[in-house]
């Protein structure tokens, strides 16, 4: 059911009210009052804010203050995945609600010479016409004012391309690449039509915390945002906005701002010495935080090799163990709770600052892992530390509680489109789960496919300081999950032309993450069967670009 059939059903039964109240009996004046339940008012054409976290893992989420108060008013998606835990990807299908066959970004960047084209980056991005699909474009041609700050697409840069506004954008403020290492790096802006650029120093060693705040990626990103909301709140017009902090993404750079600058660098404010001994670790205490939190370190991967469809066994494509000390992991843990504690701040201002026809929405591009299944940092895996994340919705008339259905990225811009009263365009393979925002128990899709592909990690790929580990050693892959488990067909022939397929089953009914294989095991025969047939399926479908998607194909994760 559409979010605009849900209110027009309930609009046919109820008068327009946003609150539960009580009414007289007519009957009997000054008699006892009966409690009515409160009508569904859906805006008719409500504001919508997009707080996109990078590389932002669950094992974070108990530290952020905002977050546990979108969960306590608001709808919370306990199984949210993206389509690809890599960062260009996710983002890519985020916009288009494409797959990656879809958008033809299968990296994070060009990856150029090659005999195919660009694979992935902004290069990919533009050139396969995603601009134009992207959810942004149908919102700003409906009338919306659309707004866009924080880190963009890899490769969007200066002196790498020709920089113009990507198509669907009224406002553009994009920090660029330098920004992930938190300081001097530049942005762009909007100016009689054409894009801009600025310059953000780094402040002397010697500046205050304060003054190095002020100038830290993480603030810049905040007052941007804030600015935008500000300007547009009340306006006649609606507006979207996304706001993509670089947080808590890993520096890239070797020459950092200052001597003995962290792999994962927090505002000063929240610094260990700065913000008390341990620094400022948001609602939990930083010496709380450990390995019990990195669910699965440590475990032991000989039992996680992938098979054959046979049953017999497969190559192994993990290393034997991880490198990553265990007093590494913890302290990385940590900075990257520090960093999130300024993104934390910024997601309770953005809340205080919209008003009642305003949906926040805050999820991830992917999730990270450090030291589980033996593969030190970074992400691309299918297993939950890299593809589960967070997805907390807030906004006009929203039932508070936990939703049990299984949501994909790709279901956000058919959800924002049907928020505000559009018709998801026809190459959408995501669906819409607005319904549920208003009706906790509304039906929504039980599956996600995931899909990624191998590709060395070459030129400026901002996840290069993982080179030679995670991004190089994680195989292509088609996936399924499900409410319960994740079923993983892998290519272990890195060719492109060839096929080595083996297979990964994992039932999070036995435990909480991928602690053993068992696709192989004859108790687990029917499920693996069932979801095989489900992702052959899905395989088959391989729509591209502008192609409208069947529905039988869109039928796939019901």
């Amino acid at each position: 059911m559409s979010l605009a059939l849900l209110a027009i059903l309930v609009a046919a039964v109820v008068v327009t009210g946003r609150h539960q109240g009580t009414v007289a009996d007519a009957d009997a004046p000054g008699g006892p009052s009966t409690t009515i339940a409160a009508p569904v008012e859906i805006p008719a054409r409500p504001n919508i804010v997009l707080v996109l976290m990078d590389d932002f893992s669950l094992d974070l989420l108990q530290t952020m203050r905002s977050a546990e108060a979108m969960r306590q008013q608001g709808a919370s998606y306990d199984r949210a995945f993206v389509v690809d835990s890599l960062c260009c990807v996710s983002r890519s299908s985020l916009m288009t609600g494409q797959y990656p066959h879809q958008t033809g970004v299968l990296t994070n960047t060009a990856n150029l010479p090659n005999p195919y084209g660009p694979i992935g980056g902004w290069e990919a991005f533009s050139a396969y016409g995603n601009p134009e699909r992207s959810v942004n474009a149908h919102l700003e041609h409906s009338g919306y004012t659309t707004g866009f700050v924080g880190k963009y697409l890899n490769q969007f840069e200066p002196g790498m391309t020709d920089l113009e506004l990507p198509a669907g954008w009224s406002e553009f403020n994009a920090l660029f690449g330098s920004a992930y290492d938190g300081w001097g790096f530049a942005s762009s802006y909007v100016e009689d039509g054409e894009l801009r650029v600025r310059e953000h120093a780094i402040p002397p060693a010697s500046a205050t915390d304060e003054v190095k705040d002020a100038a830290y990626a993480g603030t810049v990103t905040e007052d941007l945002a804030l600015d935008f909301i500000e300007r547009h709140t009340p306006d006649d017009a609606p507006f979207y906005l996304e706001v993509a902090p670089y947080g808590p993404h890993s520096r890239v750079d070797g020459d950092t701002p200052w001597p003995d600058e962290p792999l994962f660098p927090p505002a000063m404010r929240d610094r260990t010495g700065h913000a008390g001994p341990l620094g400022n670790c948001g609602r939990v205490d930083c010496s709380d935080l450990d390995l019990d939190d990195l669910v699965g370190f440590g475990d032991d991967q000989s039992d996680n090799l992938p098979v054959h469809a046979d049953g017999t066994p497969a190559p192994g494509w993990k290393p034997t163990t991880t490198t990553l000390r265990p007093e590494d992991a913890v302290v990385d843990l940590r900075n990257r709770a520090r960093m999130v504690a300024s993104i934390d701040r910024m997601v309770e201002r953005i809340l205080a600052a919209v008003d009642d026809d305003t949906y926040v929405v805050l999820t991830s591009d992917n999730g990270f892992h450090l030291g589980q299944h033996d593969l030190e940092r970074g992400k691309g895996a299918p297993y939950d530390s890299d593809a589960h994340v967070p997805l907390l919705v807030v906004g006009p008339s929203i039932e508070p509680g936990t939703r049990p259905q299984v949501v994909n990225n790709i279901d956000l811009a058919a959800t924002f489109e049907d928020l505000a009263g559009l018709e998801p365009e026809p190459w959408r393979s995501g669906t819409s789960f607005a319904p549920s925002l208003l009706e906790q128990t509304a039906k929504g899709s039980r599956h996600a496919f995931f899909e990624h592909t191998y590709a060395p990690s070459l030129g400026l790929d901002p996840d290069r300081v993982y080179s030679g580990g995670t991004i190089d050693i994680i195989p292509s892959y088609v996936a399924i999950r499900s409410r319960d488990a994740l079923l993983v067909r892998l290519d272990l022939d890195p060719d492109w032309q060839g096929t080595d397929y083996a297979w990964e089953f994992y039932d999070y009914r036995d435990s909480a993450f991928e602690q053993t294989n068992s696709y192989a095991d004859p108790g687990k025969r029917a499920e693996v069967r069932r979801l095989q047939r489900r992702l052959e399926e899905f395989v088959a479908c391989g729509e591209q670009r502008s192609e409208r998607v069947r529905p039988k194909c869109l039928a796939l994760t019901r």
